[in-house]
């Protein structure tokens, strides 16, 4: 069974096929999924599906990007989410550099609130970092989030930066990008790091693997990621599936 463990199945893309799409997964293999809030409707959407399928699990969190909807109000609101029981981690959080808005500060601002929300809930962490490799860095040590545990999402740095990352217990969510052509740097860091150390996911709909590379993506073309990294490490698919179905229930607490 496969573990998926970062996926939007509460996007837009599935609105007309979702409920045969996810009744379908287990049957075909997804054994488990996380469904990740990364604005508050999604979050609100994210707590609909958790409690429709048995093999849903959510994380909320607000998404760098969507951080200037947050106020305390509703991050009370966030915080309530969390302490669902079928809620694994706190996220996606982090920061987003490669567009201008919302402000950096803004970001970082909510960035260290939701690592505190982490804190007190004692749950782990899914970190979005994207062209913000220093900054994200540095928040996460100035914050102790090696005391928290998470996931990287999406894992888009070099081998070096993977490094500090896994000195800080971290796991790595490795996606479709690994099958792209052009994954030269990705390809690197997954062969750095070690196995024990990686995750599986779609990010559904976004960052679908070839061959299907420009379409819709869900859960169940996992395989060809999962393919991929058993090239990359020298060994069988079936052995990565194992490893990365284990080290999903370490990190998001099943075990």
């Amino acid at each position: 069974m496969i573990f998926e463990t970062h996926a939007h199945y509460d996007d837009e893309a599935f609105e007309e096929d979702r409920e045969a799409l996810l009744a379908g997964l287990p049957e075909k293999g997804i054994g488990r999924v996380v469904n990740i809030g990364a604005s508050l409707a999604s979050c609100e959407t994210t707590l609909k599906l958790m409690e429709q399928y048995p093999f849903i699990y959510g994380a909320f969190g607000i998404h760098p990007s969507e951080t200037a909807e947050l106020n305390e109000e509703n991050f009370a609101r966030l915080k309530t989410w969390c302490t669902h029981e079928k809620c694994v981690a706190v996220g996606e959080i982090g920061l987003d550099y490669h567009w201008p808005e919302p402000e950096r500060e803004i970001q970082k601002k909510w960035f260290v609130r939701q690592l505190d929300l982490a804190r007190e809930l004692k749950l782990p962490v899914v970190i979005h970092s994207r062209d913000a490799a220093r900054d994200t860095l540095d928040i996460m040590k100035e914050q102790h989030a090696d005391e928290l545990g998470g996931i990287i999402h999406c894992y888009s740095y070099t081998k070096e930066t993977a490094e500090t990352f896994l000195d800080m217990g971290f796991y790595f969510g490795i996606g479709g990008v690994i099958t792209f052509k052009n994954a030269k740097k990705l390809r690197e860091a997954v062969e750095f790091i070690p196995l024990d150390k990686i995750v599986v996911e779609t990010d559904s709909p976004y960052l679908a693997p070839e061959p299907n590379r420009g379409k819709r993506n869900n859960s169940l073309l996992l395989p060809y990621i999962i393919e991929e990294i058993a090239a990359i490490k020298q060994t069988t698919s079936e052995e990565v599936e194992r490893v990365t179905w284990q080290n999903a229930e370490k990190i998001y607490r099943f075990v």
